[in-house]
């Protein structure tokens, strides 16, 4: 066996592992802690004089067309009126989102004319917050009524500093890879996730709905790019864990098709490369501990070495066989990988052309996926250069 045999099953087993084995290790590892110790209660429900003051927190930018639906939606939560602050901080709208807002009383509106991005808006109007908890949500994404009251819940527990709730994408009749792939990853994505909290912690939060002690917030880089990453995994590092509750949930719509989900997942990705080098504590696993294996396997393979492993392994895998190693079992696996690069091109291609086919959604987001963490780099380092703290929007179905 040579050097590129070893690169080429080593390359494998970490794809194999991030993508696959840790979420079976993860599983196992649960089950083990669960039997020995039992599991931790979750879902109280606090009655009406437990429950805290909380501030509903939601930056938006030119949102107008979601307004009267989010404060309906914000207004029927089962939250005592007089404990929940409705707060929105508006970053440099220019469109009838302030306007529309003045005709909702509940709500106070932080109106800034500059537009300076989402985490230098979080940064500002925290500033005017006072309440023990403060739970963040997007404006075009609805909650569940039940979500404030099982959030509070969950902050019973002293060790609990954020709280994430689960992110579910609403398909409206047929849809297409963009929206199907981005539903099935978030199914399985949240499954990790609650994995990880009944482990110990999960590995951030979703910004589409997470709370946090208001006392634990940190503010952040303007130009951040995961805003609700680095804030929940700053609590972490504070010695706090992250609590993942399913059934406080946030529903949006997937993306409009591939080439806005394009814009977000380049976005993610570079985002996730710049969280790694401003978490780097939390890769210290004496100091961490089991909560550094659950970061590195969950987040930072997938956002450093895995997706440029996996684009390698096809030009390694036929090196070998033009090398005629193990002839019989490259093949296979060349021919293997070679079927699956052909149903992802295949169902980009379909998508493109406004066509549904729900067997290619796996091949072509997986592979969508992963060539745009490689873009996300070139991305990070156009940012860096402009240092700005703003993003393009990307548009929902």
């Amino acid at each position: 066996m040579c050097w590129v045999d070893i690169l080429f099953w080593t390359a494998l087993a970490i794809v194999v592992y991030t993508y696959v084995g840790y979420g079976v290790v993860l599983r196992l590892l649960v089950a083990v802690k669960e039997l020995l110790f039992g599991r931790t209660p979750s879902g109280a429900k606090p009655s009406d004089e437990e429950l805290p003051e909380m501030t509903l927190f939601i930056a938006a930018f030119n949102e107008e067309m979601v307004v009267d639906e989010k404060m309906a939606n914000c207004l029927n939560l089962d939250y005592p009126r007089e404990k929940l602050h409705i707060v929105w901080c508006t970053d440099g709208s220019n469109d009838h989102t302030v306007k529309w807002l003045g005709r909702w009383p509940q709500a106070t509106v932080l109106h800034s004319p500059e537009r300076r991005g989402k985490t230098a808006a979080i940064n500002r109007g925290m500033q005017y917050v006072h309440t023990p908890i403060v739970t963040f949500t997007d404006a075009n994404t609805m909650l569940n009524r039940d979500a404030l009251r099982l959030i509070a819940g969950a902050f019973l527990q002293e060790k609990v500093g954020c709280v994430s709730g689960e992110k579910r994408i609403a398909a409206e009749g047929e849809v297409d890879a963009a929206q199907g792939g981005e539903g099935l990853y978030w199914k399985y994505e949240s499954a990790l996730k609650e994995w990880d909290s009944r482990l110990y912690s999960a590995t951030g939060a979703a910004g589409e709905l997470f709370a946090i002690r208001r006392e634990l917030f940190q503010p952040m880089e303007e130009d951040t790019l995961l805003d609700d990453f680095i804030l929940s995994m700053r609590i972490v590092q504070q010695g706090y864990t992250i609590a993942y509750l399913k059934d406080a949930y946030a529903v949006e719509k997937g993306s409009a098709n591939l080439h806005e989900e394009e814009k977000r997942k380049i976005r993610i990705a570079a985002g996730g490369l710049q969280s790694i080098a401003r978490l780097i504590p939390l890769l210290n696993i004496f100091r961490y501990g089991i909560f550094t294996f659950q970061y590195i396997s969950h987040r930072v393979l997938r956002w450093s070495i895995t997706p440029i492993l996996l684009f390698l392994l096809l030009p390694l895998n036929l090196y070998l066989l033009l090398l005629g190693h193990y002839i019989h079992l490259y093949g296979i696996l060349w021919l293997l990988q070679s079927l699956f690069y052909c149903a992802g091109s295949y169902g980009y291609y379909l998508s493109m052309k406004r066509t549904k086919n729900k067997l290619l959604y796996i091949p072509c987001y997986f592979l969508f996926m992963n060539f745009n963490v490689l873009r996300g780099m070139r991305y990070l380092s156009r940012r860096r250069k402009e240092q700005q703290g703003t993003w393009e929007k990307s548009a929902r179905a």
